[in-house]
């Protein structure tokens, strides 16, 4: 149901304050105004994460845990203290909470030191029809190197997971659940807390895909019952380069280290190597130090805007695009109808044009969307399409720029005379 004028939260802020954060919102596009619509591909930065990325660079450029002077404490104490605010962020302890370079390392990550570690011959992967390959190549090749087996949970005709097509996968008792929180393709929000009980009553932990849904929703990692959980921040109105991966406490300290190197030792000696506590063990070498620090910094001011205000509003435009969008002739749309399983991400295909040229005529009226298989293939055939065209949402995003998608899309009929 979309959320009501009465009923929805709101945010602290008018569209025009908070666009007026984002300094490359300003610019133009082949003489238009710039219309971001690729949020699902990477976020604009707000010019509070851009200026603690800066005031970094600038003020305490120094390695971390190393140094006894004044800027390695300083950067140090930065870090940690953007550790702290992902944690608090996910209702985690900061020791579940390790730094990777984005969600596709924190997945693989989970593959390479749980997953290699665990599986044995004839185990079993549950994967779904709408992951990203990110949450797909990892299973398959650990698959391959244990002999273990991947079963593909399917979606039904709304682009919704069949849940018992999933529970009949369960019984086969998997190892693992890997699953998308919120579909980078349909939009869909799966029911995290429903699938994790129902994984763990099969005997499998539960592996989370949050990319999408850091940006979009409230996370608390207890009431999600996840086991494992990937963010990344540039999705979050962060840098690149800087993601977390939550793990249950107990689960990472039984699992070996996925990059060996400095900092994430203990002590190292000709007859024997122990490993740091946590979560250094999982953080080799010279971390992201900049980023992880304006990745807290991103946290903080997407705390301050509120998450249930940006969904709300983030589900009102996506309600308004999908029914403007319907006046296309010849588009599809792929996904779920608005409701509250439905983020901000709306895929179509349009007869008889690529969605190569759909994302270039669309440019051409300072349109930016994503376009192509969007890292999700074995969908792509499930949908029945090589790629599709996809307009994503974020918190800046307005109606007039989902009118101009719209021109965009017509424009685009004319230019191919449909």
């Amino acid at each position: 149901m979309e959320p009501s004028a009465t009923t929805a939260p709101s945010l602290p802020r008018s569209i025009d304050e908070i666009r007026a954060e984002f300094p490359i919102l300003g610019r133009e596009i082949h003489g238009e105004p710039l219309a971001y619509l690729d949020n699902g591909a990477t976020s604009q930065k707000p010019l509070a994460v851009i200026e603690a990325l800066d005031r970094y660079w600038r003020e305490q450029n120094a390695n971390v845990h190393r140094g006894v002077h004044t800027l390695s404490e300083e950067a140090t104490s930065l870090y940690e203290e953007a550790r702290q605010t992902v944690a608090s962020h996910l209702g985690a302890d900061r020791r579940e909470v390790i730094f990777v370079r984005n969600a596709t390392e924190a997945l693989n990550l989970v593959a390479y030191s749980w997953a290699r570690t665990n599986l044995s011959p004839g185990d079993r992967i549950v994967v779904t029809e709408m992951e990203h390959h990110s949450n797909v190549v990892p299973w398959y090749q650990a698959a391959e190197e244990k002999g273990a087996h991947l079963d593909w949970a399917p979606i039904d005709g709304e682009g919704r997971l069949d849940m018992e097509a999933l529970a009949a996968l369960l019984e086969r008792s998997p190892k693992l659940v890997c699953v998308a929180h919120v579909s980078n393709v349909l939009g869909t929000i799966n029911p995290i807390p429903e699938i994790a009980c129902m994984a763990h009553e099969a005997g499998a932990l539960l592996v989370v895909d949050g990319a999408q849904a850091g940006p979009k929703l409230e996370l608390d990692m207890a009431e999600l019952g996840a086991d494992f959980y990937a963010i990344t921040a540039h999705k979050m109105y962060g840098p690149t380069g800087i993601g977390a991966l939550f793990g249950r406490r107990e689960l990472l300290e039984e699992m070996p280290p996925f990059i060996g190197g400095g900092s994430m030792i203990r002590k190292v000696s000709k007859e024997l190597i122990t490993w740091a506590d946590l979560p250094a063990k999982f953080e080799g070498g010279t971390p992201a130090i900049g980023e992880a620090i304006a990745f807290g910094e991103a946290i903080r001011w997407l705390d301050q805007l509120g998450l249930p205000g940006a969904h709300a509003a983030e589900m009102e435009l996506t309600s308004y695009a999908l029914e403007r969008i319907g006046e296309v002739p010849g588009l599809t749309v792929f996904g779920p109808p608005a409701g509250d399983d439905r983020g901000g991400i709306v895929s179509f295909a349009m007869d008889g044009v690529h969605a190569h040229d759909v994302s270039e005529i669309l440019d051409r009226h300072g349109v930016a969307v994503r376009a192509g298989h969007h890292c999700a293939q074995v969908l792509m055939q499930r949908l029945g399409v090589p790629a599709t065209t996809r307009a994503s949402f974020a918190v800046y995003n307005t109606r007039e720029e989902v009118d101009r998608l719209l021109d965009g899309l017509l424009d685009t009929r004319r230019v191919f005379e449909l």
